[in-house]
């Protein structure tokens, strides 16, 4: 079966959803809910084409470039905070969304249970873990690290201020935990065994708050290369968690992490398109400000877009699950990134 995961992929053609021209003014749009884009329903078919276990997303919704693809016009950043999520899940290619607001800060269950009380039923999430979980140094406003995290993959932390809050706010639309690693100091690099160790009693946690609901799925996300190997394997499958690809500077090319998926099968696919390798590790700024508006393909990726939407195909197409976030940084604009995947996939 792993050899399904890598067969020929369509070549997509160029989307040109353009906004309707209808669109009501600016100052009534800040004064009403967001409406979804007209242009959107243009991919209603390509989604029918879809596998059912395919989910595509982007890492958040408060872009008011998206207007003409996901929104009806143009809106104000913090209107768009409040109601976008209800207006973008009704895109027909949308059906998660990486929630990574709470990476930064542990939310409630009450603001999960906004965010679930504005999509139907087949919506699913893909949640972040807290860094104060999942960061081995504690760091200033800047990112700078400032000291050792006690805290760091401590089990009842994960428990009381992740898993918890998202089953009792997100309910049957919790879709994936991802638990994000972030660059580590030597001090744990440097100690790869123990630092599994730590991990494996974390996710030993997380499955037994997870008990009889076996439909959410687990991810560790690393970011440093030298993790990549049959420890993680045996640690991720010890624990019934998987590997999430992350792709960006930081990590090498995605077929250079596929092994791991494949010593890991059968099992879903969990991937974070996160920033175009072109920007190096840490280029998300030179990418922000080469992308805004984050309305148009500036940053093509056609190898990674060919090889992920061959990988999709494979893993949906043996029955498992496939959940595909995309930031505005892999190539300029998240809707447009996952429309051209969502027709390599369906090709």
């Amino acid at each position: 079966m792993q050899g399904d995961l890598f067969g020929d992929v369509v070549s997509p053609p160029p989307s040109d959803a353009t906004s309707p021209a209808d669109s009501p003014s600016p100052a009534s749009r800040r004064a009403a809910k967001v409406r979804p884009a007209l242009a959107a329903e243009a991919w209603r078919e390509l989604a029918r084409q879809l596998p059912a276990q395919v989910r595509f997303g982007a890492s958040t919704w408060s872009y008011p470039g998206w207007e003409g693809l996901v929104w009806d016009g143009e809106y104000d950043p913090s209107v768009l905070s409040k109601h976008g999520l209800g207006a973008y899940h009704r895109h027909p290619l949308l059906r998660t969304i990486c929630v990574d607001r709470s990476f930064w800060r542990p939310l409630t269950a009450g603001q999960y249970a906004a965010y679930a009380a504005q999509v139907d039923e087949d919506f699913r999430f893909v949640v972040k873990c807290p860094a104060g979980v999942t960061d081995a140094q504690v760091r200033g406003d800047e990112g700078k690290a400032l000291k050792p995290n006690p805290d760091f993959l401590d089990p009842r932390l994960a428990v009381e201020h992740f898993v918890r809050p998202t089953l009792d706010g997100l309910g049957v639309k919790l879709g994936v935990l991802v638990f994000q690693l972030s660059p580590l100091p030597w001090a744990w690099l440097g100690r790869p065994q123990a630092l599994l160790e730590r991990l494996g009693l974390m996710l030993a946690a997380v499955r037994d708050a997870l008990s009889g609901r076996t439909s959410v799925i687990v991810a560790v996300e690393v970011r440093d290369p030298e993790l990549l190997g049959q420890a993680l394997v045996d640690t991720l499958k010890a624990q019934g968690a998987t590997f999430c690809l992350g792709l960006h500077g930081k990590m090498p090319p995605i077929q250079d992490q596929l092994p791991l998926l494949r010593a890991l099968w059968p099992g879903p696919l969990v991937c974070r398109w996160s920033l175009n390798r072109v920007f190096g590790a840490y280029g998300y700024a030179d990418a922000q400000k080469k992308h805004d508006p984050f309305n148009a393909i500036l940053s093509e990726d056609p190898h990674t877009r060919a090889v992920l939407a061959r990988t999709i195909r494979g893993i949906a197409g043996a029955g498992q699950p496939a959940y595909v976030t995309v930031s505005n940084d892999a190539e300029g604009c998240a809707p447009l990134s996952i429309q051209m995947l969502a027709q390599a996939v369906a090709g």
